[in-house]
């Protein structure tokens, strides 16, 4: 019903600062088009895909492409959906927000604001193999029953690599976590050899540059920061 999984909107102060953070890891930049009037680029590492908005008034997002956008307001509407914003009509690029339990804003747009081809091969970067995007999110039950709507499977709650529900869909797998674990959300990234993938980043001169939550301090660990606040949690586990 969202339509395909578009990118992770991020919102930075200095874009240049965090396309360069995201290089340095082994991310590419995707070629994009001229629908936002705020500096605007994409990254991604052929799994995750970064959009950053140089920009005060576009917030963190989960963004989705499809079409008649106008005709899913309604729809949401009807079946009790309340949407935070909607612009739509047609002078305007279409687009409507809603969110989840956790606060989590999703966002539907009516067209890429990027080319796709970035996409077409798989690679990784120096943080290893991208798993999920996690939440902090305290109502599980409520949190499937929204997303699951939506073409996302949740799957039992798991502890290992960290406690988490995951919810599994074709494009992008999502997660959700307690506060008192993260109170932010985080990329993560699964490896067997995550202290390799480690070392790759501390020899890149970047470290880790947050405590990481309880339970998982180890040396195979770790947690970045990208320049806007993006946090990276780089752990060590089978997928």
């Amino acid at each position: 019903m969202l339509g395909r999984f578009h990118e992770i909107s991020l919102p930075t102060s200095d874009i240049r600062a965090s396309v360069e953070f995201y290089e340095r890891l082994g991310f590419t930049q995707a070629q994009t088009g001229d629908t936002w009037p705020h500096p605007y680029g994409v990254v991604t590492d052929g799994r995750i895909v970064l959009g950053l908005h140089q920009t005060t008034t576009r917030p963190a997002a989960l963004s989705f492409v499809r079409a008649d956008v106008a005709e899913l307001s309604v729809t949401l509407e009807q079946r009790g959906v309340p949407l935070a914003y909607r612009r739509t009509g047609n002078e305007v690029f279409n687009e409507i927000g809603l969110t989840d339990p956790a606060g989590q804003l999703l966002v539907v747009l009516e067209a890429r604001t990027y080319s796709p081809a970035v996409q077409a091969a798989e690679r990784t970067s120096a943080c290893g193999y991208f798993m999920q995007y996690s939440v902090p999110g305290e109502d599980f039950a409520a949190l499937k029953n929204f997303w699951e709507p939506f073409g996302f499977v949740a799957a039992d709650e798991a502890t290992l690599p960290y406690p988490h529900l995951p919810l599994i869909s074709d494009h992008l797998d999502l997660a959700f976590h307690r506060r008192q674990f993260l109170g932010r959300p985080a990329l993560v990234f699964l490896e067997e050899n995550m202290a390799e993938h480690i070392a790759r980043v501390r020899a890149l001169g970047i470290g880790s540059s947050r405590e990481l939550p309880v339970g998982l301090a180890a040396a195979a660990n770790a947690l970045l920061e990208a320049p806007e606040g993006t946090l990276l949690l780089l752990l060590t586990g089978a997928g």
